[in-house]
């Protein structure tokens, strides 16, 4: 029975090759992941925002039909 022989030289520099990619491949699977979960908390945030554009848009609105309030009615602030 013969030993076995050591790969030839190519075979390992494609087996490195071959764990860099792996590796790389890891780290961008991960990098993804961490920016969808920004994007979807971003997303959340501007749904916020535009509900409570909304809701002072409205209030505005509802409020431009009361009469403005006179200053001369306000007393003073040392009053």
């Amino acid at each position: 029975m013969t030993p076995p022989t050591a790969p030839p030289a190519s075979f390992n520099d494609t087996e490195q090759r071959l764990t860099e990619l792996e590796i790389k491949a890891s780290y961008a699977e991960d990098l993804l992941d961490t920016l969808n979960q920004q994007v979807a908390r971003q997303q959340d945030q501007i749904e916020l925002l535009l509900r409570e554009v909304s809701r002072l848009r409205q209030r505005g609105e509802s409020g431009a039909s009361v009469a403005p309030r006179d200053p001369r009615d306000e007393l003073p602030p040392h009053y």
